[in-house]
C-alpha cells in the first residue's frame, strides 16, 4: 500500500521561502517517480514537479520553474518542495503524488495522493 503523507505547509509572506516534506512508503520499481500537485481554490489541481526515485531527473510546470526545487532523501524515503519567491498565486493546497508523470502535449497524471498541505502566501 503506497502512503504519503505531506508536512511543512503554513502561512508566509510574499517573497519568502518554504519548504514541504513527504515521507513516503511502499513505492515499487514500477512506481518510483513521486512529485507534488497543487489546488488553488475555484481551480483545477496541476502537477508541478515531478522526480524519479531512480535516477533523479526532473520536471517542472512553468509557473514554478526556477523558483521550486524538488529533491528526495532516498535514505529517508522523503521528497522535498524547496519554494522560493512565493506569491500570492502560489497559494493552494499542495499535495504530494506517487507515480507521477508529464504526458504527451504535457499533461500532468499521479496515481496516488497524500492528504494535502495548505500554503498560504499573503501579499
Amino acid at each position: 500500500e503506497v502512503q504519503l503523507v505531506e508536512s511543512g505547509g503554513g502561512l508566509v509572506q510574499a517573497g519568502g521561502s518554504l519548504r514541504l516534506s513527504c515521507a513516503a512508503s511502499g513505492l515499487t520499481r514500477d512506481a518510483d517517480t513521486i512529485g507534488w500537485f497543487r489546488q488553488a481554490p475555484g481551480k483545477e489541481r496541476e502537477g508541478i514537479s515531478c522526480i524519479s526515485i531512480s535516477d533523479g531527473t526532473t520536471a517542472y510546470a512553468d509557473s514554478v520553474k526556477g523558483r521550486f526545487t524538488i529533491s528526495t532523501d532516498n535514505a529517508k524515503n522523503t521528497v522535498y518542495l524547496q519554494m522560493s519567491s512565493l506569491k500570492a498565486k502560489d497559494t493552494a493546497v499542495y499535495y504530494c503524488a506517487g507515480d507521477c508523470e508529464v504526458g504527451p502535449g504535457g499533461t500532468w497524471h499521479a496515481n496516488y495522493w497524500g492528504q494535502g498541505t495548505q500554503v498560504t502566501v499573503s501579499s
